[in-house]
């Protein structure tokens, strides 16, 4: 046992260690003990799941609170999702049982009376979503500021899951008004098992504040990790089809059905059908039904069933996930991983593996694909997702490299909202008040006074807000309309909805409407529709036998860093072996790479196609494509003598009066203005992204899709690269 951190725990942390028959604290927890305790900085804690990140934050911060207790909220846990807060709520708990220290959870599933209490009694740790806090300062200022009076550290769990969108900015808004609330200046801990390079979490944790962040990680500590990919090749005739369908759900069948094992899919959709596809699989072996559904459309009491069952149910459990089972909400110890297809990120890949071998030290993770060539274009020969997938795994391998976040430079729906929640909580302010009490948010560093002014303008133009007569401004009849509606405290996009219901309850929610009688999967059941209730959004369903997967509107794919769609072309060119390759996708890999080198796909980023068009292919990420293809379409169609482009997979597909080598030569020439949002923005192009863009003007809605969506600077850097010296930038 490490005796010099042990001996500065609290007695009851002590008492917990050895009622937990720990042996020793981990590297991680000692050198977390020393930047809680030693220093009055921030602290990011970065290890691998199931580290013991979370004792290694809350031992030292409770050893400080048992030593000076608070009559306040002293300790806020922030998670971003209220399974995750619930697990939390149960750790915490069992480690507070000999304390005199109290754990309050609040989200949206807590009661109001639990609410009330907790405001009015509540000390020591308080967990909650940034929904659930942004509610709390917005509607009960006087309340919070009593409540976090003393509050000392604020604990942010999966931190990686918020930096970069607007829901991390936005907690980050939540705790610079919290400090002006309450005048404290709470220190701020990070967790996460994703993080590489730990300077861009540095710099988030600390916006905002005067505080250096300490970065502590385990170096030395390394899983052994198991990792196999197999590849099933559909091919066009329809009958030898469904024989390679069946021996593809056998495969995964048999890699499952008798452990603890997490299926992980890039869809709703394609968990429902995995599972539904490994029901009829036990049926027909006579095998026990063990299979259960997790995502983000499945109510939340049978997500619940599900997490139970993968923690606490004797012998085999097979949950079929998308993301909602990516974060850290303990499932116990799990046997294995499969993937359904290549995960978009490498930080996705992470999380996932970091979810088995908890027990063993030994992580497990199966990668299945299907690939069905398509004739019509030499780049849809290729199996992406193997590709990919590989990619993703050498990454790690070699380099442990994730990716990095990117903060949003011009958060202009972010901004109306924390406006319209700002003035909600002080009634009315003078311009020059709200612009001190909004503008001066570190996540609004890039936006300057002028783009503010015209954001209010077109705010106070559409009844959003309303300037009196004495010069104050208050909010509008629409913006009393949208800050009294509870979908207003969350930032991020809304689904609209129909909810399901059998006789048994709620069973989860659709994105489309079915019709009467019509059947569908969901939550890995099959149901009919008896009656739709349309005014309530109440789909009344009763159980049947069928296998119809519904769609959701959500369910789309996610961008790809250019760091992997680079490593994807190595993989490509290379003649590496992988020894986790089974038999299948080494023999796809093999014909892969056979297949581009006679068609000199690797030779040039312009490969020949029909008569008039031709494939550009810079192998660079999604968001640069999507740069170039907005550039050419835009600021360059006329020049470049192009008819149409059309988006493949990491490529598009140009018809153009010119050769390839005229395309060249004219693109080298060409003066690219990357400030101008006409070069790279049509008339048509949907520029409403964020979830209130609706009250930002259209010209600081330009603004922010060229400098938040694209990647302009980084496209004509691809661009001067590919057609060499003499494209221009303006």
């Amino acid at each position: 046992m490490s005796r010099t951190a042990f001996e500065r725990y609290a007695p009851f942390i002590q008492e917990y260690i050895y009622r937990k028959k720990w042996t020793d604290l981990r590297e991680v927890q000692v050198e977390a003990c020393e930047a809680i305790l030693d220093t009055d900085d921030h602290v990011i804690i970065a290890s691998g799941t199931a580290s013991g990140k979370t004792e290694a934050a809350f031992f030292p911060m409770l050893t400080q609170l048992q030593q000076l207790p608070s009559n306040t909220i002293a300790i806020m846990y922030i998670g971003p999702l209220k399974a995750l807060i619930n697990d939390q709520f149960e750790r915490l708990s069992d480690l507070l049982e000999e304390s005199d220290i109290s754990v309050w959870p609040w989200h949206g599933d807590v009661s109001q009376s639990l609410k009330k209490q907790a405001l009015i009694k509540a000390t020591g740790i308080l967990q909650i979503t940034p929904e659930s806090l942004e509610a709390l300062i917005m509607r009960r200022p006087g309340e919070a500021a009593h409540l976090f009076a003393d509050l000392r550290f604020v604990v942010i769990d999966e931190i990686h899951a918020l930096m970069g969108a607007d829901r991390g900015l936005q907690m980050i808004c939540l705790l610079s008004r919290l400090e002006k609330l309450t005048g404290c200046k709470p220190r701020r801990i990070g967790l996460s098992a994703t993080l590489n390079d730990y300077q861009p979490a540095m710099t988030f944790l600390s916006a905002g504040t005067r505080r250096e962040t300490i970065p502590v990680g385990i170096k030395s500590h390394q899983r052994t990790v198991l990792l196999a990919a197999e590849s099933f090749v559909l091919p066009e005739e329809d009958a030898p089809k469904d024989d390679v369908l069946a021996a593809y759900n056998d495969f995964i069948y048999e890699h499952c059905h008798d452990k603890k094992c997490l299926i992980f899919t890039n869809s709703r959709a394609g968990a429902e059908e995995v599972i539904n596809e490994m029901k009829a699989l036990a049926v027909k072996k006579h095998e026990r039904d063990v299979f259960f559904v997790h995502h983000g459309s499945v109510s939340a009491m049978l997500r619940h069933e599900a997490e139970a069952a993968l923690k606490e149910q004797q012998g085999p459990t097979v949950t079929a996930a998308t993301l909602t089972l990516e974060l850290g909400i303990d499932v116990g110890d799990l046997d294995s991983i499969i993937q359904i297809g290549a995960p978009f990120s490498c930080s996705s890949f992470v999380q996932r593996l970091g979810r088995s071998g908890r027990r063993t030290g030994k992580s497990k993770m199966l990668f299945v694909n299907q690939f069905e060539e398509d004739r019509g274009s030499p780049f849809a020969m290729i199996p992406w997702d193997l590709i990919r997938t590989i990619a993703v795994i050498q990454l790690y391998l070699e380099e442990r490299w994730v990716e990095p976040f990117e903060v949003k430079p011009k958060p202009f729906s972010l901004l109306a909202h924390q406006t319209l929640s700002t003035l909600f909580t002080y009634g009315e302010l003078k311009p020059p008040e709200l612009a001190q009490n909004v503008l001066t948010m570190a996540p609004f560093a890039g936006i300057d006074q002028n783009e503010y002014r015209l954001l209010l303008q077109k705010m106070m133009a559409d009844d959003y807000l309303q300037r009196m007569d004495s010069g104050e401004i208050i909010i509008g009849l629409k913006g009393e309309k949208i800050v009294q509606h509870y979908s207003f405290y969350a930032v991020f996009q809304d689904e609209e909805v129909y909810h399901v219901f059998s006789r048994n309850g709620e069973i989860g929610t659709l994105s489309t409407c079915p019709a009467v009688s019509e059947v569908f999967i969901l939550a890995g059941r099959s149901w009919q529709v008896s009656s739709i209730d349309e005014d309530r959004k109440v789909i009344y369903v009763k159980l049947v036998k069928n296998n119809r997967i519904p769609k959701w509107m959500g369910d789309h794919s996610g961008l790809i860093h250019t760091r992997i769609v680079a490593q994807m072309k190595k993989v490509l060119q290379e003649e590496m072996l992988y020894s986790y390759l089974q038999p299948g996708s080494q023999d796809l890999l093999s014909k892969t790479r056979d297949f581009v080198k006679d068609n000199h796909l690797l030779n040039s980023e312009f490969i020949p196609g029909n008569t008039n068009s031709f494939y550009l292919c810079p192998w660079v990420g999604t968001r640069q494509l999507f740069t170039i293809n907005n550039l050419l379409l835009c600021g360059l169609k006329e020049e470049l003598q192009i008819y149409t482009i059309r988006e493949g997979k990491h490529h598009l597909e140009i018809r153009s009066d010119l050769s390839i080598a005229e395309f060249k030569a004219v693109l080298k020439k060409a003066q690219i203005d990357i400030n101008n949002p006409e070069a790279f923005i049509s008339e048509q192009q949907q520029l409403r992204m964020d979830k209130y863009d609706y009250m930002v003007p259209k010209e600081l809605l330009r603004e922010a899709f060229l400098r938040n969506v694209l990647d302009v600077k980084g496209a004509q850097e691809i661009l001067k690269d590919i057609c060499g010296p003499g494209a221009k930038q303006t």
